[in-house]
Formats: structure tokens, C-alpha cells, sequence
């Protein structure tokens, strides 16, 4: 079963903005730090997994067809290992290494992706571990992983499912309103095919959810009264909302005449009860009002107390971890230096928790760490 489970550790070698990373994972999990510090960077990571793992992805169209290639994503800074590693744990509270997975990468001499090694091991007992005699005899095998072979991956197919499993989101609100832009894609995390997704749901679970969705709505948008999918004449979906004004029976619109904060919202909420795999959510505080922002993390937990699911989020935003019930152990601090970012749980620094301790809020605590040195200078831009 993989519903129970989730990342608890994952370590990095040579990936993009990180030389080495090594780190804990809680069941939510917030990354804070500077503009071009890695965030998204991060997140890829899970996302890489994701496409490795899923059906018509692999190691070929993760690493060359969506990421431009080994030497992409090999980080700038590395020097004398010139591979790249990703190594997790995954499990749960009972038995937070119930699986490990690790995939270090080069390329050969045609720019190809190339295993240099594959392990998986389930509880402490490797069922696999490359380069084996077969890849001895036959190279060509170290351009795929077995993880993506079903005619092999058998024994860990719940680590594989787990991985096709992860969701990313971040809504462009213009490409929700204008689909023709994403025309061919499914599953775009940045809501091209977001109502063709919402169509396509049984309709039991459909009305459920976007009567969750719309009574959490009119906290936010207190007018709205009603939230239906409809489809047009030529059966285009469109998410249209009844909003209560002066003459008193109401107005229907449709998701083009929505704001750009309803549409994120609308995206967050359904993505949250869309799934049980990790959700990636990338500064989901855009375009949201403070209040509702302060909420998000009693939302992420309350629907974590229902699915169990994992939540990665990255955050620009004071208000989003002014929330009291964020723990010191699920916030990651990236921090540029040199030899690229370093990435750090806040609980391992003292002055963090002396402030804690002196009656300042994580917020307050934290966030000046991600504030780029000299950033006052730019209110000088133009003299």
C-alpha cells in the first residue's frame, strides 16, 4: 500500500543549485530562502522522480527530453565527481526507511543519460543493485532504469506507483482562462488542462468536492453562493460561479471573468483533495490575501489528518509561517554560498531557537535569513 507513505529523507549530489544536501522530511514540509537559492530546484527533484517513474516517462525523457540534459542539471559548481545522485528514504511513521531508492547519473560520450548506479532496498535488503552481470554484458541496459521496466519492477512496484504518484502544482491563472495555449497536454501543472481534468472526474466525486471547494470559497470571495462545472453549446467545460449582488437573485460567471486569487485558490483547494501522493506546491500565497494565507498551513494539516498525503511547499511569504503549529523540523532553509546552496532544517540553528524562546514568531525568526543582502538598493533604481 503506498498511502501511508511518504519521503522522510533525501540527499543530493550535483544537482542543479545543490553540490550536497542532506536532510529529514516531515509530512509537511516549507522552504524558505532567497530569490535563485533553489526552491524550485528542490522541488524538481521529486518531480525528476516523478518521470522517471511514471508510464510513458523514463530515464531518457526525464533527464534529456524535459530538462535539457545531464549537463543541465549538473550543478554548476561541481568539480571532480561529475555525476549526479539522488538518493531518498521513503516510509511513515512507523517505519520512516521502509524503502530507499538511490540513482547517480552521467552521460556517455553521445550525451546520453547514463546509470553509473541503481539501488532499491526494502527494509535494509537490497533487491537491487547496478551496474549487475547483465549491464557487464550488455551497456546499453544503463540507459533505463528497472524502476520504469514493469517486467521487472514487480517487487517494488509500490516504490514505483509511490513516485508516479507526486503531483506539482502552480496555477497560471491566464492558461486556466485561455486552454487553446496548452492545447495537448494532460496534466499540465500549470492548469492549461485544468478544467478538461475537472470534466473527466466521476461526477459523485466531482459535486462532492466542488461543494468543499466552494463553501471554502466564501470565506475568501464572501459573495459567491454556488460553484457548478458547465459545459458550453460545444461541450467546452468551463467552472462557472453564482455571486450574489444588489438585484438579489444573483450573477453567473464563468473562470475567465474570475480574479487571479480565486483561480489559485480554486486550483489549491482541488489539488489538495485530488490524490493521495506528495503534493509539490510552489508559492501558493500568490495573488492570496494575508488572512487567507495565515490558513494555509491549518488546511495543509487538516487535510493531511484525512489523506495522510505530503506536502512540499516553497514560500516567499511572513504570513504563510506566522501559523504557531509549524515545527522548526518542517521548515528548510536554503542558503546560497560559493559551492552552491546549502539546505538546512531550521531546528539546527541555536540563534533560531533563542528567538523562539525571546516571544518572536517563526516568521520573525526565519525570514530575515532569506532577505538578499543590499536588497535596499533597489528603491534607488531609476535616479
Amino acid at each position: 500500500m503506498t498511502e501511508d507513505l511518504r519521503f522522510t529523507h533525501i540527499s543530493l549530489e550535483n544537482w542543479r543549485n545543490f553540490v550536497r544536501a542532506d536532510v529529514a522530511l516531515q509530512r509537511r514540509v516549507f522552504l524558505v530562502g532567497p530569490n535563485a537559492s533553489g526552491k524550485s530546484n528542490f522541488l524538481d527533484v521529486f518531480r525528476f522522480l516523478h518521470d522517471v517513474a511514471s508510464v510513458g516517462g523514463g530515464l531518457q525523457a526525464a533527464i534529456t527530453t524535459r530538462r535539457g540534459g545531464v549537463s543541465r542539471i549538473r550543478s554548476l559548481a561541481a568539480r571532480r565527481n561529475p555525476e549526479v545522485a539522488v538518493s531518498v528514504r521513503v516510509g511513515n511513521d512507523d517505519d520512516e526507511g521502509a524503502w530507499e531508492y538511490e540513482l547517480r547519473f552521467s552521460q556517455d560520450n553521445r550525451q546520453r543519460p547514463l546509470i553509473k548506479k541503481e539501488r532499491v532496498a526494502h527494509q535494509g535488503r537490497d533487491l537491487v543493485l547496478r551496474p549487475d552481470e547483465q549491464d557487464d554484458r550488455d551497456p546499453e541496459r544503463l540507459t533505463q532504469t528497472y524502476l520504469e521496466q514493469v517486467n521487472v519492477n514487480r517487487e517494488y512496484r509500490d516504490l514505483s506507483t509511490f513516485f508516479a504518484s507526486i503531483r506539482y502544482l502552480h496555477v497560471v491563472p491566464q492558461l486556466i482562462r485561455e486552454p487553446d495555449r496548452s492545447v495537448g497536454r494532460q496534466n499540465d501543472p500549470f492548469g492549461g488542462d485544468f478544467l478538461e481534468q475537472i470534466a473527466d472526474t466521476h461526477k459523485r466525486t466531482l459535486d462532492a468536492r466542488l461543494r468543499k471547494i466552494r463553501d471554502a470559497l466564501k470565506v475568501a470571495v464572501p459573495q459567491l453562493r454556488e460553484l457548478e462545472l458547465w459545459r458550453a453549446e460545444r461541450g467546452t467545460p468551463h467552472l462557472r460561479g453564482k455571486y450574489e449582488h444588489w438585484r438579489g437573485y444573483g450573477a453567473w460567471q464563468t473562470e475567465d471573468q474570475f480574479s487571479d486569487g480565486t483561480l489559485r485558490l480554486i486550483g489549491l483547494l482541488w489539488a489538495l483533495l485530488d490524490g493521495t501522493g506528495p503534493l509539490l506546491l510552489e508559492e501558493p500565497e500568490l495573488s492570496l490575501h494575508p488572512e487567507v494565507i495565515r490558513n494555509l498551513p491549518q488546511m495543509f494539516a487538516r487535510i493531511q489528518r484525512h489523506s495522510g498525503r505530503q506536502v512540499v511547499v516553497s514560500t516567499h511569504s511572513s504570513d504563510l509561517l506566522q501559523d504557531e503549529g509549524i515545527g522548526l523540523d518542517e521548515v528548510l532553509l536554503l542558503i546560497p554560498q560559493a559551492e552552491g546552496t546549502s539546505v538546512r532544517l531550521a531546528a539546527e540553528f541555536d540563534e533560531i531557537k533563542a528567538l523562539l524562546e525571546g516571544g518572536l514568531s517563526l516568521s520573525e525568526a526565519v525570514m530575515p535569513r532569506t532577505r538578499p543582502a543590499g536588497a535596499s538598493r533597489l528603491s534607488s533604481f531609476g535616479d
